[in-house]
C-alpha cells in the first residue's frame, strides 16, 4: 500500500534536514503560493496540496537531496497517479 503524498513530503522533509521554514523558503522562490501554514498541513496531512503544490514541494525537496549528493527523489503528481500494471 502506498503512503499518502503527505506522509512521504513530512519523511523527505526530515530526511532532507530541512526545518518547515527552509522548506518553505525553498517551496515559495520556486513559485508555491501556499502559506507558510499551508506548507505545514500540507506536510502534517492537515490539507491535500493541488497536484501543483505538491509538485512545487517534491521539486524543493529534490534540489536539496541533489545538493547532498543523493539520489532519492521525492516523486512527482503524475509519478503518484500512475498505477502499476
Amino acid at each position: 500500500m502506498a503512503r499518502p503524498p503527505q506522509d512521504v513530503l513530512e519523511l523527505a522533509r526530515r530526511d532532507a534536514g530541512l526545518s518547515l521554514y527552509e522548506l518553505f523558503l525553498r517551496y515559495f522562490e520556486l513559485g508555491g503560493m501556499g502559506s507558510a501554514l499551508e506548507l505545514e498541513a500540507f506536510c502534517c496531512g492537515v490539507l491535500r496540496p493541488s497536484a501543483h503544490e505538491h509538485d512545487v514541494v517534491a521539486q524543493a525537496l529534490n534540489e536539496r537531496f541533489a545538493e547532498l549528493g543523493r539520489n532519492r527523489p521525492v516523486r512527482y503528481s503524475d509519478d503518484t497517479e500512475q498505477t502499476s500494471p
